[in-house]
């Protein structure tokens, strides 16, 4: 892991770029140190610096821990496949036409979540190796698909925060039941692009004795600033 810079931000936050082989990523770290460590993933393409991403990773920082994410292969400024831009583009005509995307999706983001799970927890390794960190680790993020995968495979997360938004592919439907973390998951209730009755669905089948369900108003985007708050208290006794 390569450190390429750094900033101080409010609050005693240290932010770092760093590369990782191919793997772009962003640490943040508190001024109090060691701390548990927090994995925050993207989807659809978004980078890293995409600013909701950013300003929860920050916030969740000043609150004593360790934030990480990473471009996974497609976003950011990471090259996209032919495959995948192709995909970007039928999916972009069928809902423009109003056609079913389903299994537009489940060909396109399937293949991501493959690709992108042994990414992250390289990245993990790389990350529990640093003296400001400790286990044990949580995952939060709108890449639920992924979290799912990540729950499965990757022992050292311990807790999970899961947005319903974006969508899920059968394989990791079906994984669900095998994840057994606390989870705190977050569904927005008017998301068009996110069908309620397959994010309860999705909550319903996971295997945790641990599990909360928080649903707002709104639409995708609108996910209330308190939700964070709450998250936080959700990994301070999970992860602390």
């Amino acid at each position: 892991m390569q450190f390429t810079s750094e900033q101080h931000l409010d609050d005693g936050v240290l932010e770092r770029e760093f590369t990782l082989g191919e793997i772009p990523g962003t640490l943040w770290t508190p001024g109090s140190a060691p701390a548990p460590l927090v994995l925050m993933a993207h989807n659809n393409g978004l980078p890293k610096a995409e600013p909701r991403l950013v300003a929860r990773a920050m916030y969740t920082a000043a609150r004593g821990y360790a934030v990480a994410t990473i471009d996974a292969a497609g976003c950011g400024d990471r090259p996209r496949s032919a495959a995948d831009e192709r995909a970007r583009a039928d999916l972009r005509r069928a809902m423009q036409a109003g056609e079913p995307v389903d299994e537009i999706l489940e060909s396109f983001i399937g293949p991501l979540v493959e690709n992108a799970a042994p990414e992250w927890q390289t990245t993990l390794d790389a990350l529990l190796e640093l003296p400001e960190i400790v286990g044990p680790v949580g995952y939060s993020g709108g890449w639920t698909a992924l979290g799912i995968r990540l729950a499965v495979v990757e022992p050292r997360i311990v807790a999970a925060g899961f947005f319903a938004g974006g969508y899920v592919p059968r394989a990791q439907r079906d994984e669900a039941r095998q994840v057994t973390i606390p989870l705190l998951f977050l569904l927005q209730w008017d998301d068009a692009g996110n069908p309620r009755q397959r994010a309860l669905d999705l909550f319903d089948a996971f295997g945790s004795k641990e599990k909360t369900l928080h649903a707002n108003l709104g639409g995708h985007t609108g996910t209330p600033w308190f939700e964070l708050e709450d998250g936080c208290r959700f990994l301070d006794r999970h992860l602390k």
